[in-house]
């Protein structure tokens, strides 16, 4: 079994590993802007969790942490063009980021179209880079580049986001808002989470235990993100709160309350940490990692 990493030593490895791939020389005055607002919002924080998870679900599967890095970074760059997406006025309309001015209204909405397109695009060039290939062979890069497309595509995280769109200013029963969710926010944390497996080359059994581990983290997630628009701090979470009811949003808080909302939390996160019997290596990592999401308060 390969060495255990600390959340800060992940983070750090794909941090450093994130920045070598858009160090790229602009070809021009408009590519320079382009790669800054690509920089900018891959340089703005975030937990990293898509890309941690998929480090670690390599490692628990015997694999080596270093050579899924690049898929880890494609699943970052796929979650960085999303947001910078989601953030645009014709989607949510959000003009903070983790505690800084939302991509557009930083480079023009222009701009941040185009950021999202090129981090989409570098994602897959960075899936199936020669780099890749060379790490975890070219049946497995692919494998995972397959899976992340579709996880992240018209059945995943844009299909969730069409859920949004067609539901919005909409009260909407429970079973939906989760088939939203499943699709908008757990789809590409499967996706991380199986392409750890993939990369270190485990069987089915595991692969189908990490994409449910994914799910419940999935929806724990997000159902927490909507507990704390409500009860959260704003300084601390790096946004506006209070933004889900001045829209209209049916969320599980409008629907169920915060109390029975965070029950449901606890049920998912439950529900993760019992997938994670199908390995026989040591968990704590990813038991410690669905617990601190379940209460987080950013």
């Amino acid at each position: 079994m390969s060495k255990k990493y600390t959340a800060d030593e992940y983070i750090s490895m794909i941090n450093n590993s994130l920045m070598a791939y858009l160090s790229s020389e602009p070809s021009g005055a408009g590519e320079t802007k382009m790669l800054e607002a690509m920089r900018y919002s891959v340089e703005n924080g975030g937990k990293r969790i898509r890309p941690m998870l998929t480090l670690e679900f390599c490692r628990m599967c015997g694999g080596s942490v270093e050579a899924a890095l690049p898929l880890a970074c494609a699943i970052e760059f796929i979650h960085t063009y999303s947001l910078i997406h989601d953030d645009l006025p014709c989607m949510d309309n959000d003009d903070m980021r983790r505690g800084k001015p939302s991509n557009h209204k930083v480079y023009g909405e222009n701009y941040a179209l185009l950021a999202g397109d090129g981090l989409l695009t570098k994602a897959f060039e960075t899936a199936l880079s020669s780099e890749a290939f060379r790490n975890v062979g070219m049946d497995r890069a692919a494998d995972a580049a397959a899976g992340l497309a579709r996880c992240a595509g018209e059945h995943g995280m844009v299909g969730g986001q069409c859920i949004d769109l067609a539901t919005e200013n909409r009260t909407v029963s429970l079973d939906k808002l989760c088939e939203k969710d499943t699709g908008k926010t757990a789809n590409l944390i499967m996706a991380a989470c199986m392409m750890g497996c993939i990369a270190a080359g485990a069987n089915e059994t595991q692969i189908n235990a990490a994409k449910e581990y994914a799910l419940h983290i999935g929806l724990a997630f997000q159902i927490r993100d909507d507990i704390l628009d409500v009860t959260g701090d704003a300084k601390e979470l790096g946004k506006n709160i209070g933004v889900d009811a001045q829209n209209a949003r049916c969320t599980y808080v409008s629907i169920l309350g915060v109390e029975k909302a965070q029950a449901l939390v606890d049920e998912h996160t439950e529900k993760a940490l019992h997938a994670l019997d199908a390995f026989d290596a040591d968990s704590t990592f990813l038991h410690e990692f669905a617990e601190k999401l379940a209460t987080r308060s950013k």
